[in-house]
């Protein structure tokens, strides 16, 4: 029974389940790439760090940690990291770059990707250098051409287009140079005070036992400030990350899934009611009720089943392009595999859902009577109708699934909990807000207005209207692709912002103290003020309130965080606050008498809370050997999105003067061209001074945006394209409503003109209804996240947000019309029929 009566009914039945192909193929091809990359991470994991075990310090290595190492054994590398700016003599083209100076046979487990091939192992034998791909392509510069690296030049070897166990974002902040480390002495760039990363790389043999190892120098790297890096913690450390894109993916996956679900959910609604004269007519003959309810249980089943399998296949295609979509964000090369065991599972899970989902219309088959067959408008009251338990526990069922589904997608109990209310409360907001605005439209119906316009509106809240479920799935993919935009936009606002008409622009640091006066000659020559000269001197935490910073590490009672107690803070000294500072409580000491003397150290507020301080508390600072007692004088506000040197800590002066520092220098260029010529006038005087231009950070804040909006508008695609088919589902299943509609209306003499422009109104306040939810929801998601994620100040423009109604608007009014095409063409005849 459940085969013939489909017999005519088989497309809608199709439709019906269309909404669940693309939730079930989001949900495969998430799950399969979670599989891929875990597989991946697993086979690559030594190339992550490319040697087995990896020391670094912030200062050259001593004679002793040195004697240390070769206590160790095992083949070693060494590599010291640093920032500077390289120079192209092709077109003197400038820009900061992270320089490498790297000796030895890193790496040890994978490779550097280079143009032409093996061109690293020149690194080895030649004064050459191997320059990040993009730096070449952004300054014309080609093989054979050179560079300039603090007063060395060095001849390109190859163009570096991939450095194993590091993600291709890394190039668009700080774009790579490696050069021979025998070299680096004759740059001149590393001078006492220079900022600078030292690193030791070790190769042992399979037999060596890592662990053990690391355990037996632990303490040695702990007392020495050290940090160790190894193969199962660099894997840790990527796994997590990893996991946190997974579990975004599976928010997208699982938003779709849900999304179809609803979308099944309405269609077999709209689908039963054509089918309840059908059902009382079986109900004469002597049907049972489980007995009409099977015939279209087996309906939902089969049909939810060749979807979930059309999704399936889908969704291993959409697999494949994953790791293509994701390449600038991934650290290891992901391969394609089908996992059937995945695929299975997604299948079985979507065709769960289905079910319940179908389930809640499905059971008011039991509702229908046989007097339905005798008196086609026979009706129960709904008013009176007694609470249906059974609807009660798959509602509940439905519920319990959401929670389970997202915390085994999470693994965290806490985190899937946060998952499905974050999901529940996002589904009833746009719920309310349709069920608010469909309230509003009946309660103030303009009754003066045209017919085709009350007639276009009251369809928006009459029986089977589409305005819930076309809020909640197109609603819900505006919210996700506009709150992306807007944190884009705003965030690019808050740069421009913070390099504003007055605002510096332009800052040149690492310079020497015999420097100072050179650099700031050069800069007012260019006829550019010198906004700032700020000398920075590097130090540490010793002891907080009397307890040192070993014995606070060592606590686990206390609230202060790692970071904050190990940080090597970079501070500075002053008799005065500068303009991004706010003094909040105490008061700020101009001038100690000396090192031993009383010192009062202005905190910044960021740093004070962190430590729980408070005016009078005593801090002992570590400044590169020497103990400085100082107690907490003041806290100030630092607004920390300005371009210019800002502090955690800011002594008075006759202190840290005679330590060990550089300096800073903020100026304010006024165009490109200005600041290119400024950058090589300063570079080929004093090359290991490192520049910071607004202008170029602001082009790579929109690259990296821009790399991350594409993946995740990719992502939020598939929750576009599944509430596009629940639009269309649903248009198309209630066309047989239409059909009714447009044959009463020109039967009582509408014109086929009025009848397309009453639905015309009724698809354009659909869209504007959706897109209105989901518009207010980006701006209190993007608004949220500003709050209380990036701490900034929120800027909206309106336009962007008015282009976006419009377009999803247009899209509705569009779908809308092409679904219902035909409709107004019907006979009159046809009123007096039950079933066309």
């Amino acid at each position: 029974m459940a085969w013939m009566d489909s017999r005519t009914y088989r497309k809608r039945l199709f439709l019906y389940i269309s909404a669940i192909i693309l939730g079930v193929a989001a949900l495969v091809a998430i799950r399969s790439f979670g599989d891929s990359m875990k597989t991946a991470i697993d086979q690559q994991s030594k190339s992550l760090l490319g040697a087995d075990l990896s020391i670094e310090s912030r200062q050259p290595f001593t004679k002793k940690e040195k004697a240390v190492f070769d206590s160790l054994g095992g083949e070693q590398s060494q590599e010291v990291r640093f920032a500077s700016m390289a120079l192209f003599p092709k077109n003197n083209g400038t820009r900061l770059a992270q320089v490498r100076a790297l000796q030895g046979s890193y790496p040890y487990y994978g490779s550097f990707i280079t143009e032409p091939s093996h061109a690293d192992t020149l690194l080895y034998h030649h004064q050459d250098a191997l320059v990040d791909q993009s730096l070449m392509i952004q300054y014309d510069v080609s093989v054979g051409d050179s560079v300039h690296i603090g007063d060395l030049s060095f001849k390109i070897a190859g163009k570096l287009k991939q450095v194993s166990g590091e993600a291709g974002a890394v190039t668009l902040v700080g774009p790579r140079i490696y050069i021979p480390l025998r070299y680096l002495k004759k740059t001149e760039l590393i001078q006492r005070g220079s900022r600078a990363h030292y690193r030791v790389y070790f190769h042992f043999k399979k037999s060596r036992n890592i662990t053990k190892l690391v355990s037996d120098i632990h303490p040695f790297i702990q007392k020495h400030h050290l940090e160790l890096d190894t193969v199962q913690k660099r894997k840790a450390s990527l796994g997590r990350t990893m996991d946190n894109l997974y579990q975004f993916l599976s928010l997208v996956g699982f938003i779709a899934l849900l999304l179809g679900a609803i979308g099944v959910a309405s269609s077999i609604h709209v689908y039963i009611k054509q089918k309840i004269n059908n059902i009382a007519v079986l109900r004469c003959l002597g049907a049972k009720i489980r007995t009409t309810f099977a015939i279209y249980m087996i309906q939902a089943t089969v049909t939810g089943f060749i979807g979930a399998l059309i999704g399936a296949l889908l969704g291993i295609g959409i697999q494949a392009l994953l790791p293509t979509v994701l390449k600038d964000f991934l650290p290891v090369s992901i391969g394609f595999a089908i996992y059937w065991q995945t695929v299975l599972e997604g299948m079985f899970i979507a065709l769960g859902f289905t079910m319940l989902f179908a389930l809640l219309p499905l059971l008011s088959i039991r509702q229908v009577s046989p007097l339905v067959a005798l008196r086609y408008f026979y009706t129960k009251d709904d008013q009176h109708q007694k609470i249906d338990y059974l609807k009660v526990i798959i509602f509940i069922l439905i519920l319990t699934a959401v929670v389970l589904f997202a915390i085994t997608q999470t693994s965290h109990l806490a985190v899937g909990l946060g998952f499905a209310a974050a999901l529940l409360v996002g589904f009833l907001l746009l719920t309310g807000v349709a069920k608010l605005l469909m309230f509003l439209t009946k309660k103030f119906f303009p009754s003066n207005w045209s017919y085709t316009w009350r007639q276009g509106l009251a369809n928006l809240f009459r029986p089977n209207n589409q305005t819930l479920v076309l809020m909640v799935s197109i609603g819900l993919g505006t919210f996700l692709i506009m709150t992306l935009y807007i944190t884009q936009h705003v965030l690019l606002t808050q740069a421009s912002l913070a390099g504003g008409k007055n605002q510096p622009n332009m800052v040149l640091f690492d310079i020497q103290s015999n420097q100072v006066q050179g650099v700031s000659d050069i800069v007012k020559s260019k006829n550019l003020p010198v906004l700032q000269q700020v000398p920075i001197v590097t130090t540490r935490l010793a002891s907080v309130r009397g307890r040192s910073i070993k014995s606070l590490l060592a606590d686990s009672t206390h609230e202060i965080p790692r970071w904050v107690l190990e940080h090597e803070y970079r501070v500075t000294y002053r008799d005065s606050l500068v303009g991004t500072e706010k003094l909040l409580k105490g008061k700020l000491q101009k001038r100690a008498n000396g090192i031993h003397s009383s010192i009062k150290v202005s905190l910044a507020k960021r740093m004070a809370d962190n430590l729980h301080a408070q005016i009078g508390d005593t801090l002992v600072f570590n400044v590169q050997g020497i103990p400085v007692t100082t107690t907490v004088g003041s806290i100030r506000e630092v607004d920390w999105q300005r371009v210019q040197p800002n502090f955690f800590v800011v002594f008075p002066d006759n202190v840290l003067e005679k330590a060990p520092q550089f300096h800073v220098i903020v100026t304010r260029v006024t165009n490109d061209q200005v600041s290119a010529n400024l950058q090589q006038t300063v570079i080929k005087k004093y090359p290991n001074i490192s520049i910071i231009d607004l202008n170029l950070i602001l082009k790579t804040i929109n690259s990296i945006l821009s790399k991350i909006s594409f993946a995740i508008q990719f992502m939020a695609l598939f929750s576009i394209f599944t509430g596009l088919i629940v639009l269309i589902g649903s248009i198309i299943t209630s066309r047989y409503q239409r059909v009714k509609e447009s044959v009463l209306l020109r039967t009582m003499g509408a014109s086929k003109n009025q009848i397309l422009k009453i639905m015309s109104i009724e698809y354009f306040f659909l869209g504007l209804f959706a897109a209105l939810t989901g518009i207010i929801l980006s701006i209190a998601g993007s608004w949220a996240l500003f709050r209380w994620v990036f701490d900034l100040t929120y800027h909206l423009q309106w336009l962007p947000l008015i282009i976006a109604i419009l377009i999803v608007t247009a899209l509705t009014v569009t779908i809308g019309l092409l679904n219902s095409r035909g409709i107004h063409n019907r006979p009159p005849l046809e009123i007096l029929r039950l079933e066309t």
